[in-house]
């Protein structure tokens, strides 16, 4: 009788062992079946917000190309988008520098190998209010208004975020580690940087090239009409010059970061393949579009003469 109650019991477990081997493969299986891939699904993404006009295009691109694919986009400052990507709020964030060393042993200690890719080289603009004779500005004037040692004139210095990207470019680039001065704004958004610049005399925006570039976007040709761009010259530069692609490219543009993707995937998912387009001919001619230069293109500068 005991044997026989033993023989069940271990009969019963083996039966209860195998149920739950089917249980967890059929999981593993949908699981599977439900990941997003390189083309289709749908998944959140952290920007910078500094690049919400270019982005947004780009995923209207990308959709348009692959319309299984549903790529939702969060802007904010810089700070926030690391953030998501180290809490696995996201899995891709688009912004202006790549991984730190900080962030590098982070992901080694967890076992994670992640990517990241320079796009693009970017230019932070600096605009001025139209009635404002000052619109050229040497690369030693611009660090004393930052650091605010600037005693000519009294600037009011305003930014989009106090977390953004432009901040961070300025206090480590520019003001190498000093701080800003007591006096500096932080507006919302990029947007309402260009709105008080227009309405106040004395102030001087600091803006992502990408929010005066696009010739399609209303709202940037607006933006032209209402503010000046700042022309700025090299410490060893012989001119003044605005952001344009190929004074970027060359260098003759100071203000001068990069645009990366950092990308944090433990499969070949949608992150990947939306990073792969960025750095692909369509995604980089979209990039173009915005005065960004594309840095997976190989562009050739050649002299020409115009008669």
């Amino acid at each position: 009788m005991y044997t026989r109650l033993i023989k069940r019991n271990q009969a019963y477990i083996v039966l209860l062992a195998l149920v739950t081997i089917m249980l967890a493969s059929c999981g593993e299986s949908k699981s599977e079946a439900e990941r997003d891939t390189q083309t289709s699904g749908t998944i959140r993404i952290s920007v910078d917000e500094t690049y919400k006009p270019l982005i947004s295009s780009e995923i209207k691109v990308f959709e348009s190309l692959y319309p299984k694919a549903h790529i939702i986009a969060e802007y904010k400052p810089e700070a926030d988008c690391f953030k998501d990507l180290l809490t696995d709020s996201a899995r891709l964030v688009i912004v202006t520098r790549d991984f730190n060393d900080k962030e590098i042993t982070f992901f080694k200690e967890l076992k994670i190998t992640p990517q990241s890719m320079l796009l693009a080289w970017d230019g932070i603009a600096l605009i001025t209010n139209k009635s404002n004779a000052d619109s050229i500005l040497t690369m030693d004037q611009v660090r004393k208004i930052m650091d605010g040692s600037d005693t000519e004139k009294k600037w009011q210095i305003v930014f989009d975020n106090q977390n953004s990207s432009t901040v961070r470019f300025i206090r480590d680039s520019i003001n190498k580690g000093k701080p800003l001065p007591a006096s500096v704004m932080a507006a919302k958004t990029n947007p309402e940087v260009v709105d008080y610049v227009a309405k106040m005399p004395n102030a001087l925006g600091v803006i992502g090239v990408s929010w005066i570039s696009d010739p399609n976007d209303s709202s940037s040709i607006e933006f032209n009409n209402k503010v000046n761009v700042v022309k700025v010259r090299a410490d060893y530069g012989s001119e003044f010059v605005k952001p344009y692609q190929a004074y970027i490219a060359l260098g003759s543009y100071p203000l001068k970061r990069g645009f990366f993707y950092c990308l944090k995937e433990p499969y070949s998912g949608l992150g990947s393949g939306f990073a792969t387009f960025l750095g692909s001919y369509e995604g980089q001619m979209v990039i173009g579009k915005f005065r960004l230069f594309p840095a997976r293109l190989n562009i050739v500068f050649r002299e020409a003469n115009i008669k």
